[in-house]
């Protein structure tokens, strides 16, 4: 696995950013910078094209935080080149020349590289240069300038924050220490005139559903922060409880997500809109995608024809059912038991103390609920995390010594739970423990033949969701403790019971 240490033999590296560069990609450049002055190497940041930066906050930002950035038209002697937020010889960097080349970059792999490493699912390449300098010790308390650079540069690549959905995002985002009122004179400086006039066209030519109480606008092409802008506007008129604004760019239309209702997430939404067409995702309540256009128009579709019927579509195609006052027919259910597989355990009150509010972070979401000594943590055979009551831990499982292999590395992301007031995060894994099903745990089951969210008795605010085929599963013994497993998970872990 790639980390900065690999570099240790180098002594002089050139930093280049993307032509046009943008916040994330000037950030991440003096992050990796200011880490191999601090190291005692030799460095500089670079950039190339045919236009030399001219957005505003860009000028301030590289002003305020001191930035060395250098306009090049070319370049010699190169002994290590380090492309940040971009890939060699990809078409939105100019090519220069080196001995050897370094790609660090949060896009999907356009080039073959030999040394670095890519990681897409991040919101920003600053996530990706963060994670790399805390590997290394970097001290940040003693770089503020970095911490906000940062920072700003997720802040940016991310609508504001709107489109952070990768857990590694938002440690960053919650860990850095940064400086608050440069980043306000950041945003302050990011909206021109011409900007301003495109959210009130926007605004004006709003398309309003109000039976399902949703909206649809289009923009002029325009920065993704101004969408963001846009979108947390018209979630605040009367009769708007979810909106998608979009603009049409020659390749796609990037789409920017709002919400407010309570069987919406946003992130569900994004990536229902993008399934199959493109990308999308984020949290609760804010989200954004993009929309591939050849894929819409090989359909047979206008990108605007399909944002405004795939819009609807969705509001369509799920049910609701809430575990305090569902009226499932447990009767046309198959009756299943676990099976007596090794899966792993963690107390709460190992990791923090009885009373602290926990927030867990994993990979398939959030949770929040309170250390006890009643609350455990379960690690399913997938690495899937959730909440358990220990009684009923103890109806279900038993600790055992043996091995579980423990598979929650994906995407290079271990869950962590967060102490909400204090910030102090400590990963699951440093506590789990193996445990074994008693094989007498029974359910109620049966596939969902449409798509359905459930709210469970553990979080009445957000839902589980599951798809069409995933299993909808009361437990045998508590009629109200309903709740979805995802299709390959419930094949492995349950059997049918026969009667």
């Amino acid at each position: 696995m790639f980390g900065l240490k690999n570099l240790a033999d180098y002594n002089d590296f050139t930093i280049q950013c993307h032509d046009n560069p943008d916040a994330d990609a000037i950030a991440s450049a003096f992050a990796l910078y200011s880490y191999f002055k601090y190291i005692g190497k030799t460095a500089k940041i670079i950039y190339s094209g045919k236009f030399e930066i001219t957005k505003a906050n860009l000028l301030e930002m590289i002003i305020q935080l001191d930035i060395p950035i250098e306009y090049v038209t070319s370049s010699e002697n190169i002994s290590v080149l380090i492309t940040v937020d971009c890939q060699y010889s990809a078409g939105n960097v100019a090519r220069i020349e080196a001995e050897k080349v370094v790609v660090i970059d949060h896009h999907k792999e356009e080039k073959t590289f030999n040394l670095g490493v890519i990681n897409s699912s991040l919101g920003s390449c600053s996530t990706l240069v963060w994670d790399l300098l805390r590997k290394e010790n970097f001290p940040f308390e003693k770089y503020p300038d970095v911490s906000t650079a940062l920072y700003y540069g997720l802040f940016t690549d991310t609508g504001s924050l709107a489109e952070i959905y990768h857990p590694l995002d938002k440690d960053m985002r919650d860990i850095l220490i940064y400086s608050k009122s440069i980043v306000k004179r950041l945003q302050n400086t990011n909206l021109s005139l011409n900007e301003l006039s495109i959210a009130g066209g926007a605004l004006i030519n709003c398309n309003h559903n109000h039976e399902l109480r949703f909206a649809t606008l289009k923009s002029e092409p325009c920065d993704p922060n101004i969408l963001g802008f846009i979108s947390d506007l018209a979630l605040q008129v009367d009769g708007v409880d979810t909106c998608v604004v979009y603009n049409i760019l020659p390749d796609g239309a990037k789409l920017s997500i709002r919400c407010c209702a309570r069987d919406v997430m946003a992130s569900d939404f994004a990536e229902y809109l993008t399934r199959g067409v493109g990308s999308g995702g984020g949290h609760l309540d804010k989200a954004g995608g993009f929309i591939v256009k050849a894929k819409v128009e090989a359909a047979g579709q206008t990108l605007d024809e399909y944002i405004h019927a795939k819009t609807l579509e969705y509001f369509n195609s799920y049910d609701i059912v809430d575990a305090t006052s569902h009226n499932l027919d447990v009767g046309s259910m198959a009756r299943h038991k676990k099976l007596k597989l090794t899966v792993g355990y963690a107390r709460s009150t190992d990791m923090f103390e009885a009373g602290t509010p926990l927030m867990i972070r994993a990979l398939e979401g959030e949770e929040n609920v309170t250390a006890s000594d009643d609350i455990y943590f379960m690690v399913g055979i997938l690495g899937e995390i959730y909440p358990i009551k220990k009684e009923k831990f103890e109806r279900s499982y038993i600790e055992v010594k043996k091995d579980f292999d423990i598979k929650i590395d994906a995407l290079n992301y271990s869950p962590t739970a967060r102490n909400i007031i204090t910030g102090e995060i400590n990963e699951l894994a440093e506590f789990i423990r193996p445990c074994t099903s008693l094989g007498d745990s029974e359910v109620f089951a049966k596939p969902l033949e449409r798509n359905t969210k459930v709210f469970t008795i553990w979080n009445l605010d957000s839902y589980m969701y599951g798809r069409e085929g995933d299993y909808i599963v009361v437990r045998a013994d508590s009629y109200n403790d309903v709740y979805i497993i995802r299709n390959d998970i419930f094949n492995m872990t349950y059997e049918a019971v026969r009667l």
